[in-house]
């Protein structure tokens, strides 16, 4: 196959379009096989194949930074600098990361899953090189959406500014512009696109205007046709007038268009946006009919995770709360809001990559009297804080914040790993916070949340499978639930998901002869006086959590013990402050310390 012949972007030049053509498809094989195996995004790349064959063949990465955002779009640049074998171990510990990895690669050059950020890492890199002299071009990719977020428009804006050389890809595939595209504007695009035919205008413009008066009649009016052309037959006003030239749209799938695309926007000077028109989950039938499949990778909800737990109470509560709105930063499928958003289409409001608009907006609509619920994934909260805190948080606005993906998350990495929001969310006066320990548990917090309306309530759970309880294992309202009284001589304090592992912990400790207690705090902050008065009625207490240990859940159970001067020993157990690799949720949780057999460990080694 032509595939095993690539081994990096050297291997792609020389090649016929015909055999371009059949490498692609031989491509997307390969990476349904993977990612069918081994999870991950499908669509995206599926989306991108003769992008970036044209991408890799135009320029020469590494010497030429190649960026993408989002980063889940870039596996066909993985397969085609040197690391197409290494999808057989796509996601799983020690593999092939989802995402670029300047661990992995030369050719990756920024680590970039959090959307929107490339056109700033572009702006910095094409100034560095610019003031060492270095004649190297930069490349940022966008799409999936990425243009939604406010970030990009800041980069765009700073771009057109500065003049810096920069080629912008805009990958278009359905999530972001979609001009119309006629005869005519398809004849202005290979006009505008000649970086030849341009220079000689600007040559009979310069001539034109030395003529006293006739000039600048002249001039005015080849002004006013270019602008009544560009306003009538295509989409660049928005970027020119930023300062940023633009060109298309071109169709993605054609490497032949794309690459002679791409070689005239290299040749100008300043930044210029290549428009390229793809199809999400191109040559996939599942991927180009299924919008989810298309849209994100090629999970679903689970049945019987905390995700589903939330996605069934939500169109509960939405039969009994006519004020609820829902509310999605670009991620209504992953979140579980689909259910909730064929019920209630018009309280279902998906505002894009935007995750700070989110929050703000959902303030505002707290203050009108709605009762808006932000689903988000934790790793994507973090990039909010400031709103959260300023502008629901010192507002005493009960915004509802769902947090999913809270904790290590597994296969995709250290950027979505959610390990900061314990840290930050405990530090937002008035704000309350819930971690579920089961499926049932969840229902009940959300029914509770309802209630809760002098501040912001935040609930995060873990991706993994929901523990199913009975009646009398589920609390209520803001009450730790003790889950089993011991002999005083250890508490174990197991917030959310690890819970579990306390369970774990009290039978290996049986075994020695140790009967620990067990609370499930249920509540962050604030925390259960009941519960810290019995455990600090105990010889040791150890806090467990799947966030860092520094500033989180555990470090507010100690401070507080502390206050009230509890005769004990506390451990609080954590993430380290570190970036975790990918890896399974159970061996990064093992490797932590945070099993039943580390917390017993732990347990031990302080008795």
């Amino acid at each position: 196959m032509l595939l095993d012949a690539i081994t990096g972007p050297d291997d792609l030049r020389g090649r016929s379009y015909a055999e371009l053509d059949d490498l692609a498809d031989q491509i997307r094989h390969h990476v349904i096989d993977a990612v069918n195996e081994h999870g991950g995004h499908l669509g995206s790349n599926l989306g991108a194949v003769e992008l970036t064959l044209a991408l890799h063949r135009v320029f020469r990465s590494p010497h030429d930074a190649i960026l993408w955002d989002t980063g889940h779009q870039a596996y066909i640049h993985k397969i085609v600098t040197g690391r197409a074998d290494g999808f057989a171990s796509l996601r799983e510990t020690g593999g092939l990361s989802g995402y670029p990895s300047r661990e992995e690669s030369e050719h990756d050059w920024i680590e970039n899953s959090h959307a929107s950020t490339v056109l700033s890492y572009a702006h910095g890199l094409a100034t560095a090189f610019q003031a060492n002299d270095e004649r190297r071009k930069v490349v940022a990719v966008i799409g999936d959406g990425a243009m939604t977020g406010g970030m990009a428009f800041e980069g765009l804006n700073n771009l057109g500014h500065s003049g810096c050389d920069t080629v912008i890809v805009l990958n278009d595939n359905g999530r972001s512009y979609a001009p119309t595209v006629s005869r005519l504007g398809e004849s202005l695009i290979k006009i505008r696109n000649n970086p030849t035919y341009m220079r000689r205008q600007a040559k009979i413009e310069e001539i034109a205007e030395r003529i006293p008066w006739v000039g600048e009649q002249i001039g005015r009016g080849v002004k006013m046709s270019k602008a009544a052309i560009r306003e009538m037959w295509e989409p660049p006003a928005f970027f020119e007038n930023l300062g940023i030239r633009y060109t298309g749209p071109f169709d993605g799938h054609d490497i032949e268009s794309v690459e002679e695309a791409l070689e005239n926007a290299a040749e100008f000077d300043g930044p210029v946006l290549v428009h390229v028109l793809t199809q999400k989950g191109r040559g996939y039938a599942p991927a180009e009919q299924d919008t989810v499949k298309a849209m994100h990778d090629t999970g679903s909800v689970k049945e019987g995770s905390y995700t589903a737990a939330f996605s069934e109470t939500m169109v509960k509560l939405g039969d009994q709360h006519p004020e609820l709105i829902a509310i999605t930063a670009a991620m209504p499928d992953s979140t579980g809001l689909l259910p909730f958003k064929e019920r209630f289409p018009d309280r279902c409001i998906d505002v894009g990559i935007a995750e700070q608009h989110a929050i703000t907006a959902a303030t505002g609509m707290a203050m009108g009297g709605l009762r808006p619920l932000v689903a988000v994934y934790a790793t994507f909260l973090t990039r909010a804080f400031d709103q959260v805190n300023l502008d629901a948080g010192l507002h005493g606005q009960p915004i509802i914040i769902c947090m999913d993906r809270a904790g290590i998350t597994g296969p995709d990495g250290a950027s979505h790993h959610g390990v900061l929001d314990l840290v930050l969310l405990t530090k937002v006066p008035g704000m309350t916070v819930f971690a579920p320990s089961s499926y049932q548990e969840l229902e009940q917090m959300m029914v509770d949340t309802m209630d809760i309306t002098h501040g912001p309530v935040a609930i995060r759970w873990s991706r993994d499978s929901a523990p199913w309880v009975t009646e009398q294992e589920v609390g209520v309202g803001l009450d730790a639930r003790l889950a089993h009284s011991g002999d005083g001589s250890v508490c174990l304090l197991g917030f959310g998901q690890m819970l579990g592992y306390c369970h774990d912990a009290a039978e290996i400790l049986a075994a020695d002869g140790i009967d620990a207690t067990i609370w499930d705090p249920r509540v962050v902050v604030p925390l259960d006086p009941a519960m810290l008065a019995d455990a600090g009625r105990h010889d040791v207490v150890v806090t467990i959590e799947d966030g860092l240990r520094i500033g989180g859940a555990g470090a507010g159970v100690r401070d507080a013990l502390g206050e009230h001067d509890a005769d004990c020993r506390v451990r609080v157990l954590g993430v380290p402050v570190e970036y975790v690799p990918h890896g399974t949720p159970r061996e990064i949780h093992a490797g932590f310390g945070l099993d039943g057999a580390g917390i017993a460990a732990s347990v031990l080694e302080m008795l």
